[in-house]
């Protein structure tokens, strides 16, 4: 009797197990609804998932699902180009402009230039000197002497001298004023002489000897400069 018993239900399990399959294939069989959601896991009328098989996918996909053209992204680059690496070089605070007491040579109005200690000093009343930070001349071409200013440009053009080219015949025959330009914003000559006080595309290089003997100074510092003293300021380079 118990070897029966088992027989029959184990006979049950596999005909309510063979029955729950084809009502799993076959959705609405038990009228949907809660019963149908016990007997198949599914109610009739809920939405069916969209799957890869296309099963219950719409006729047409949404906008935001459907393929772009290729010709949108033919002419993008497969990967964008490495941006260029800058290195910030500071500025020694010492070459930065400040007042500062002066009792050194020259009268109030007048420039001094100290090659040596790398300062221009622009002296003013009271044994006070408006001083900043400055590049000069190479070895072999650092100079001393009284000049006078004799001519002022804005964003000066650059054409580098004959004496420069065959040092540097890589260098340009001519270059408009601008940010690019070494001579920088401003350019003060002087005297009847190739040398000028001007500003710089290369503000790291205040403080060194890196010209061929113009007087470099950062832009904010060459226009303060530049709109302090007229045309026949004297220059004393020391």
């Amino acid at each position: 009797m118990r070897v029966r018993s088992s027989v029959a239900s184990v006979a049950m399990m596999v005909a309510l197990s063979a029955g729950a399959a084809t009502a799993q294939a076959e959705p609405g069989r038990y009228g949907g609804g809660f019963i149908e959601f016990l007997m198949t896991g599914d109610a009739v009328g809920r939405p069916r998932p969209v799957g890869a098989d296309g099963y219950g996918a719409p006729a047409e996909p949404p906008a935001s699902m459907a393929p772009q053209p290729r010709a949108r992204f033919a002419a993008l680059p497969m990967q964008s180009a490495p941006e260029p690496v800058t290195v910030a070089r500071a500025i020694d605070p010492r070459f930065s402009r400040q007042v500062v007491a002066y009792d050194g040579p020259g009268r109030p109005g007048g420039i001094v230039i100290d090659t040596n200690a790398k300062f221009l000093y622009l002296i003013q009343p009271a044994g006070q000197a408006i001083r900043y930070g400055i590049g000069v001349g190479r070895p072999g071409f650092v100079w001393t002497g009284t000049k006078t200013i004799t001519a002022k440009r804005e964003w000066p053009d650059w054409t580098p001298p004959a004496e420069m080219l065959r040092r540097r015949p890589d260098l340009p025959r001519h270059m408009a004023g601008g940010p690019e330009n070494p001579l920088g914003a401003r350019a003060m000559y002087l005297g009847t002489s190739l040398f000028r006080i001007h500003g710089t595309n290369e503000p790291h290089t205040i403080g060194q000897n890196v010209s061929s003997g113009c007087i470099r100074m950062m832009n904010e510092d060459v226009i303060d400069l530049y709109e302090r003293i007229p045309v026949g300021t004297r220059v004393e380079v020391i």
